[in-house]
């Protein structure tokens, strides 16, 4: 071997080792730990988030950083709450005592006190303690702060904890007097959760009409579960209105069954993100180990030999691993498809009883073609029954279409509940031939819609 050969494979050893080094990483501070565990929590990764709060704490302390070691503990209060309050309450209690003996900020101060009560109440509901003295000492403490330094937006929230401290006494009328006072300083954000509480003491107070009308200006946007929230107890406000308690007990199980689906769901989604992270850190290991091979690809045949080779088994398993998730994904696709489909079942089949309750479903049901008269109350109750159940159909068909003759609404309705042709010829007193033509009418003149494969049924479903 001569010497520049020799020169050249102990160059090119050099660089083997010396790819095989990698950076040197920046430890990592407590403020980016902090983030990464709100990515985490932001994605349904409890346990992660969790774990990665616990360390953040165990940097903040040992860098002195208290602001940033009392958030975490704050963080971590709000993602055990659910679970174990009372771990909950003892996290509070100690960012609190991080933040009094390292003050920084007023308004951070208002709303640990505010999670403090709000914990504190939880553990006194959860035990069935008659005292929530310690709840109202911080929230109050924490509301005369917030109205002191004039903080508009954390006055309405902690009218809204000391509203649901009342109403978990069973203090309704102080919890409406607290929801009200919230109300009038809601801010955008806050009115949501404002209203549901004070809809909610209307509705322990038996003041039907009032519950229906804050749940309805209840403006839940994205959130689904707020969503849930206003239509489950608008169901449960028509069911109460007619004096059906058994099947309001029905609706409060059925709906405590698909929470129980929803939390299912989160926690499945956890499990995937955890298991997506564990394959990415994999997919980095096999890129470095490509990136290893493709260097040494260049010192000698043999290597480049070893390189095509790896890559070769590389690819192959990252397309077995590609097919197996998709699999993964295709088979968690069609077990949620189910389960919707089992929900959207028990809520046709609610919104079906509900109809079949009512005296005028009653008369509609007869199956003799004797004339049915209906009353204008029968009218009323249909359709504010089907508003109901149907989120507004038909207040917005009125809206819309504010020139349509009462009749044809009537129309609309008796099509959307399915009633026959016969039937409906057995109310109007005309024939079955005529009925068809009406809603021929009053699909094209009203409605705008030619196609004759298109039925009225269909256009209402939009």
């Amino acid at each position: 071997m001569s010497t520049r050969t020799l020169y050249i494979f102990i160059i090119g050893v050099w660089l083997v080792v010396y790819s095989c080094k990698q950076p040197n990483q920046q430890p990592q501070t407590a403020k980016a730990c902090l983030e990464d565990a709100k990515a985490a929590l932001a994605n349904d990764s409890i346990r992660l988030g969790e774990t990665l709060l616990r360390k953040t704490i165990r940097l903040a302390e040992a860098s002195e950083d208290w602001h940033t070691n009392y958030i975490a503990y704050q963080q971590l209060a709000l993602s055990l709450s659910q679970s174990n309050p009372e771990e909950a309450l003892r996290l509070m209690k100690q960012a609190l005592t991080i933040y009094e003996q390292h003050p920084d900020d007023e308004r951070n101060h208002v709303i640990l006190l505010d999670y403090a009560g709000t914990y504190a109440a939880q553990v006194a509901f959860t035990k069935e303690e008659d005292s929530y003295d310690e709840a109202l000492d911080y929230i109050n403490k924490a509301y005369d702060i917030a109205k002191k330094e004039q903080m508009t937006d954390l006055m309405c929230q902690t009218l809204t904890s000391l509203a649901n401290i009342a109403w978990a006494k069973e203090d309704y009328s102080q919890a409406l007097d607290y929801a009200h006072q919230a109300e009038s300083v809601a801010t955008a954000d806050l009115r949501p959760g404002t209203l549901q509480v004070l809809a909610r003491s209307y509705l322990d107070l038996n003041m039907l009409d009032s519950a229906e009308t804050a749940y309805r200006q209840i403006d839940s946007g994205d959130d689904v579960h707020m969503a849930y929230i206003v239509q489950s107890n608008l169901a449960k406000i028509a069911l109460r209105r007619m004096g059906a308690t058994k099947v309001e007990d029905d609706v409060d199980s059925a709906f405590e069954q698909i929470e129980n689906f929803y939390y299912k769901a989160l926690e499945q989604k956890d499990q995937y993100y955890q298991e997506t992270l564990r394959q990415e850190m994999k997919n980095q290991q096999l890129e470095f180990r490509s990136q290893l091979y493709g260097r040494t690809l260049l010192i000698t045949i043999v290597a480049s030999l070893i390189v095509i080779l790896a890559i070769v088994l590389v690819v192959r398993y990252r397309m077995q691993v590609q097919r197996q998730e998709k699999r993964q994904l295709q088979q968690e696709a069609a077990r949620q498809k189910a389960q919707l489909h089992q929900t959207n079942e028990v809520v046709a089949f609610l919104q079906d009883f509900i109809l079949e309750r009512t005296e005028a479903m009653k008369k509609l049901n007869q199956s003799s073609d004797s004339l049915i008269y209906l009353s204008p109350h029968e009218w009323s109750e249909i359709e504010r029954t089907l508003n109901a159940i149907d989120n507004n159909r038909f207040a917005n068909l009125r809206e819309q279409y504010p020139n349509m003759q009462e009749d044809d609404i009537r129309l609309c309705l008796l099509t959307r509940l399915g009633i026959s042709n016969r039937t409906i010829g057995n109310i109007y007193c005309i024939t079955v031939s005529a009925v068809q033509h009406r809603k021929l009418k009053l699909k094209k003149d009203v409605f705008g819609e030619s196609n004759p494969d298109i039925t009225l049924e269909e256009i209402l479903k939009k």
